[in-house]
């Protein structure tokens, strides 16, 4: 792909030619604020942040909607430019919720940010009228809610829900000051068409969409999702010995950072303390007879070995007594006589060598998959 060449601040940048100032900005470590800004979807240039001075023009332009062209001289900042973006800034504050001591995003708030970074004019500010919002709060979604209060007209749920998700269960409603994130006919989130994806809540840049429970990880471990064969990768915040929350993986090509509800929020089988971490096997009388019998009584005791059924109670087995005992079971069948089914939590590799073996080895095609993906 060709380029081209602009200078951003007395500074030569080359970037591809369908570039904007923004990104073109950006990838040489040139800032430039923005609030509405988000690189996964299309740009609309709504919070007016981005603006920044082109020679020869006569207006400014916001940086992430002007593409770069050839020879192009761009200033950030100025006076002009500091101004407007600190009466943009006020006027969002002016009606914006202020109990940042107790919201999950503080430290992680765009807005947080950009005030720090851009400052307030506190005479001029406290001359505005403030009237913070009073909106119900959404909390019918199982997995994330929706503060208006706290929302910023960004729009960047509204196009990650109709350019990723493909949904459109929200949209911006009424007019003017009344201006808001809503589903049709302004039903709670559990009552419209949202799917609980949770791409919405992952790129929202202020408080609006937040998790139920918000836990910071302490460290990240990248793996793959397993609830499917699809193979999504993502990583797992974990906290002590407990997973808090997953983010996906942009660098996957599977999925580009993109999660399913259940590839964001179902982590908690992983820690549940009545999750079966082994197969349970049902097994005659005379052979579950291991050197030292341990019976399962506690109530949420995790399972660590194969368990088989001896006089109405779970009893532990090793590995080896437990596969000595299906391939015996398994010799006294044959063909029809045999059946199968597949999970969808193993990858597509392990669902093809279940299936060949079962096809192959047992000569039956009574095979099934949960899913049937």
């Amino acid at each position: 792909m060709s380029s081209v060449s602009l200078n951003i601040n007395g500074i030569t940048v080359r970037a591809d030619e369908d570039a904007t100032i923004l990104t073109a900005a950006q990838d040489a470590g040139i800032y430039i604020p923005t609030l509405c800004y988000c690189p996964d979807v299309s740009s609309i240039g709504v919070c007016r942040l981005c603006l920044v001075r082109i020679e020869n023009r006569r207006r400014l332009e916001p940086a992430c909607r002007t593409i770069a062209e050839e020879g192009m001289v761009v200033v950030t900042d100025d006076p002009e430019i500091e101004r407007l973006r600190q009466v943009i800034l006020e006027l969002i504050l002016s009606d914006h919720d202020f109990n940042c001591l107790l919201c999950p995003k503080s430290g992680q708030c765009r807005l947080q940010e950009l005030v720090n970074r851009i400052g307030i004019n506190e005479h001029r500010f406290n001359r505005l009228e403030h009237t913070a919002k009073d909106l119900p709060i959404d909390t019918s979604n199982p997995f994330f809610d929706f503060n208006p209060n706290k929302c910023v007209q960004c729009t960047i749920c509204v196009r990650t829900c109709h350019e990723i998700v493909g949904i459109d269960a929200i949209d911006m409603a009424y007019r003017s000051y009344d201006l808001r994130v809503s589903t049709f006919a302004n039903k709670l989130l559990k009552e419209s068409a949202c799917v609980s994806c949770g791409e919405c809540m992952e790129r929202c840049p202020v408080g609006a969409l937040v998790p139920k429970k918000a836990e910071y990880p302490t460290r990240e471990v990248k793996t793959t999702c397993s609830y499917c064969g699809v193979g999504c990768g993502l990583y797992l915040g974990v906290r002590g010995n407990t997973i808090v929350r997953a983010r996906g993986d942009y660098e996957s090509p599977v999925n580009k950072g993109n999660l399913c509800v259940r590839g964001r929020f179902g982590y908690n089988f992983v820690n549940s303390p009545d999750r079966l971490s082994l197969p349970l096997m049902r097994a005659y009388d005379e052979y579950a007879r291991p050197s030292s019998v341990v019976e399962v009584t506690e109530e949420g005791r995790p399972v660590t070995l194969p368990l088989v059924k001896r006089e109405g109670k779970f009893v532990e087995i090793t590995w080896d007594q437990a596969i000595k005992y299906v391939a015996s079971s398994l010799a006294h069948y044959k063909g029809d006589e045999i059946a199968a089914i597949s999970s969808a939590r193993c990858t597509n590799e392990e669902n093809y060598l279940f299936q060949k073996f079962i096809r192959a080895a047992l000569k039956t095609n009574n095979i099934d998959h949960c899913a049937r993906l």
